[in-house]
């Protein structure tokens, strides 16, 4: 009974932050690695950010230095906060998480940046 929930999104201005988050259950949640991915209308989807089991994170250059991702083993919840947010910015984001050849994905949270 694997499930990633995410929470967080919404319709945010130009500018302002977000934080999303990744509540997972059903996995060994500190050995999985984690990402945020995004998908725009029209886009495929990308890798925003990963963080793997021991913490080490990996992000798309067009968001290093807007955003972070982290995870909280107590919480099994990785989060993504999310500053400086552009237009460009909005998307559907997904939490995925993997361990080998098993990957899990969340339903999607929807990311509005106004202008």
């Amino acid at each position: 009974q694997v499930q990633l929930v995410e929470s967080g999104g919404g319709l945010v201005q130009a500018g302002g932050s977000l934080r999303l988050s990744c509540a997972a259950s059903g996995i060994m949640f500190g050995i999985y690695d984690f990402g945020w991915y995004r998908q725009a209308p029209g886009n495929e989807r990308e890798l925003v950010a990963g963080i793997s089991r021991i913490g080490s994170t990996n992000y798309a250059d067009a968001v290093k230095g807007r955003f972070t991702i982290s995870r909280d083993t107590a919480k099994k919840t990785v989060y993504l906060q999310m500053n400086s947010l552009k237009p460009d910015d909005a998307a559907v984001y997904y939490c995925g998480s993997w361990l080998g050849a098993s990957r899990y994905w969340g339903q999607g949270v929807q990311v509005t940046v106004s202008s």
